[in-house]
């Protein structure tokens, strides 16, 4: 007789194999030799094959099928880990095996080909590799298809459940609105903020050396985590004990790797605090990446854009960056640290320009996979969309279409997350407000109130409870873009000195 423990010791299998791939995962990004990508490649496969066994295989599926036409015998977590399992064997089961190995090789070949064609600025070597992701994806949607209405809904509700076409674009159009007026509002009223001593010199050492404590003082923990370089900062949660994050440095650009490091730590919060008892099933309990998002965001933009917080905080970060910023007295600092203004970098793009980043890649992405764009036309349409949202001209491959390691990764559909996280970030903001005093937080260094809030409401749910379920019930309302046009307005209007 099929019980719920085979279950749960089919799906703990599938976590730590999930884990082993995920640890391969970080290692490439961060510690692997240039040359041992290939390696790497049949190491991934071979992983991915193994995943794909227990996850699809017969074992499972007669565990599935018996639990299914008798689920009176499971007590609430074991139908939530039966219907999650479900839910992951209807998305990788339906992938014939040879091709699923494939496309795990592929990517795994990807980010290696992705990292040369960085270094050799030439779009041309990543690619092939690309193309044949995109290749695989489309070969794979008719797979998944359901009810969806167009090919790139199928992604997106991979990330985002529920989520279509038809629903970015009115939100979207309602952000790009509200941006583009504001910004228009700023260039004609404002006064522009001083920030030439964002690019003075603080060393890598002085950086870490304040960015880490303040993460600490956020509440993630290096117990449970760790700092490494990377060309693409990224956070690898193997298990709620071992959330690792990653940043790169830049000498005369600090902001970027502080608010990098903020970024990270709020998603290795995330990791860090989900409820112990999904630590066996986590490999079918996927989080949210527009939840996901809204962490790492909340980090860096609500409290690492926040006045009240860097009126406690910028003491502190001149005291570890040595004097380099003892003459910026602090209502400069503030306003040149909330400066706007164009840029080619997603990652390094400030609040009020960020989400235009996202739209772009958002219907680029509807060109590949809608449209059927040809993927030797990319890097004309990416940088034909800069020019017309940024009034940018992008002067090569590796500032504009090789910036983002998502691509390679397979990660079609994941780029909206970001731009919603922002939406909740603001929206969850704006409920605690109601019962939180975040200048009184703030000022008192000791911002555990904040971290409470989020763990009750947020994270210790992992990813039991669909996205818009923790929106609706933390909140009390489905998503409003107007929560974050206002504080941005309230924000820039305010660092740019005009009156509203």
């Amino acid at each position: 007789m099929t019980t719920q423990q085979d279950l749960f010791d089919s799906v703990k299998e599938q976590t730590l194999l999930s884990e082993i791939a995920a640890l391969s995962g970080w290692d490439a990004l961060t510690g692997m030799p240039k040359d041992a990508g290939h390696f790497r490649a049949d190491v991934d496969a071979y992983l991915a094959q193994k995943i794909f066994t227990v996850s699809t295989g017969e074992h499972r599926q007669n565990i599935l099928k018996a639990l299914s036409s008798g689920t009176n015998q499971l007590d609430e977590l074991g139908r939530l880990v039966l219907e999650k399992a479900q839910k992951d064997y209807d998305m990788t089961g339906k992938i014939p095996e040879a091709d699923f190995i494939a496309f795990e090789k592929t990517l795994s070949q990807a980010q290696d080909y992705w990292a040369q064609a960085r270094e050799a600025n030439d779009y041309k070597i990543f690619q092939p590799y690309l193309e044949k992701i995109i290749g695989y994806l489309k070969q794979f949607i008719p797979l998944w298809q359901t009810n969806e209405v167009t090919p790139y809904d199928v992604l997106l509700n991979q990330y985002e459940p529920g989520l279509t076409v038809a629903k970015l674009d009115a939100v979207f159009a309602q952000v790009k609105t509200g941006v583009t007026e504001l910004r228009q509002r700023l260039a004609k009223e404002g006064t522009t903020p001083e920030d030439s001593f964002l690019k003075r010199r603080v060393t890598k050492e002085q950086q870490r050396q304040y960015a880490m404590a303040a993460a600490q003082r956020l509440g993630y923990n290096l117990n449970k985590g760790r700092l490494d370089d990377t060309i693409h900062p990224f956070m690898e949660a193997l298990n709620r004990d071992d959330a690792r994050i990653t940043t790169r440095w830049d000498d005369y650009n600090f902001q970027m790797a502080v608010l990098g490091i903020f970024h990270e730590a709020g998603h290795g919060l995330f990791e860090q605090n989900v409820d112990p008892k999904y630590d066996d099933f986590r490999s079918v309990l996927p989080i949210s990446m527009s939840i996901h998002e809204s962490q790492s965001l909340f980090n860096e933009v609500m409290i690492g854009r926040s006045k009240a917080f860097w009126e406690t905080e910028y003491p502190q970060m001149q005291q570890a960056f040595e004097g380099v910023l003892d003459d910026v007295d602090f209502e400069t600092f503030y306003a040149g640290w909330l400066k706007t203004q164009a840029s080619f970098t997603r990652t390094e793009a400030d609040p009020l320009t960020y989400p235009l980043h996202i739209i772009i890649r958002y219907e680029i992405e509807k060109a590949i996979f809608n449209d059927n764009i040809d993927v030797a036309d990319l890097p004309v349409l990416w940088n034909a969309k800069y020019k017309e949202y940024l009034d940018l001209d992008t002067p090569d491959d590796l500032t504009g279409i090789l910036q983002d390691i998502h691509w390679a990764g397979g990660s079609f559909g994941y780029f909206p997350s970001y731009a919603l996280g922002h939406l909740y970030a603001a929206q969850f903001q704006a409920t605690m407000a109601k019962s939180l005093d975040f200048e009184a937080i703030f000022a008192s260094g000791d911002y555990s109130p904040i971290f409470e809030w989020r763990k009750e409401h947020i994270w210790q749910y992992g990813g039991a409870v669909d996205p818009q379920v923790i929106l609706k019930e933390a909140t009390g309302e489905s998503l409003n873009p107007q929560y974050w046009l206002d504080l941005q307005t309230k924000q820039y209007l305010a660092a740019y000195g005009i009156d509203d």
